[in-house]
């Protein structure tokens, strides 16, 4: 592998391990109020998202342009196309993997790790900014350019798609949920090798995480108007 790979993935694993020494530190201060918690949470995940992707960035500009197994780029065209269709297929694979894990595990639905993110945001809106792009970007480029992409140059799509997703899942500490971590990192690995662009299952990473946290934000307003849709077509139905 070579040794800026190295390089990116110790920063990234110093951003983690900081910001879990950080947040310790500050459970540790004892009378600090969890809205006063939260926000030095998002302000320094914020900081610290921010200073790794722009390291990242630059190393991987010393690096030469090389695509998986060096086949050729699928046009912007084709890729655009894959984009936007990934979004539909990492929320497809979700769903499959949330089914599953209710149905055969008898696990709930709700992700501590979501609530967590979801807490910081209406704490500190400015967070959306790691949910929803620094978060996605750094994910893509260690786990599928990275991970994937070495594992995959000398064996084969299954087996570096599963090793990668399986390690997205683990950094997210939501152990209960690893099969739809997995699920999501198959789906971006695919779009990865499909148009051989990492720009693609960037794109539809951050995408998905737009959503997720668009779909949270506005929960109980969306509920709210469901409700109101079905009383609605109860009246409407009992008039006729």
């Amino acid at each position: 592998m070579r040794k800026q790979y190295w390089y990116i993935i110790l920063t990234y694993v110093s951003m983690q391990f900081i910001s879990f020494l950080v947040s310790s530190w500050l459970v540790g201060k004892g009378q600090m109020s969890q809205k006063t918690y939260l926000t030095w949470v998002g302000i320094w995940s914020v900081i610290t998202f921010s200073l790794c992707l722009v390291i990242v960035l630059l190393i991987l500009r010393t690096l030469p342009k090389t695509t998986l197994r060096n086949r050729p780029k699928a046009s912007p065209g084709i890729s655009i196309l894959w984009a936007i269709g990934g979004v539909f297929l990492a929320l497809f694979a979700q769903s499959i993997a949330a089914m599953i894990e209710m149905n055969l595990f008898g696990v709930s639905p709700e992700s501590k790790n979501t609530q967590k993110i979801m807490e910081v945001i209406q704490t500190l809106p400015l967070m959306v900014i790691v949910s929803s792009l620094l978060g996605p970007i750094l994910e893509e480029i260690i786990f599928r350019k990275i991970a994937f992409g070495v594992i995959y140059e000398k064996t084969n799509f299954f087996i570096a798609a599963l090793f990668s997703s399986f390690m997205f899942s683990l950094v997210h500490f939501d152990f209960t949920h690893i099969l739809i971590y997995t699920a999501m990192g198959f789906t971006f690995a695919f779009l990865y090798v499909r148009t051989n662009r990492i720009i693609v299952p960037i794109f539809a990473h951050v995408a998905m995480n737009t959503l997720v946290v668009l779909v949270q934000v506005f929960r109980e307003p969306i509920e709210d108007f469901l409700q109101r849709a079905d009383n609605m077509q109860l009246i409407i139905g009992g008039f006729l």
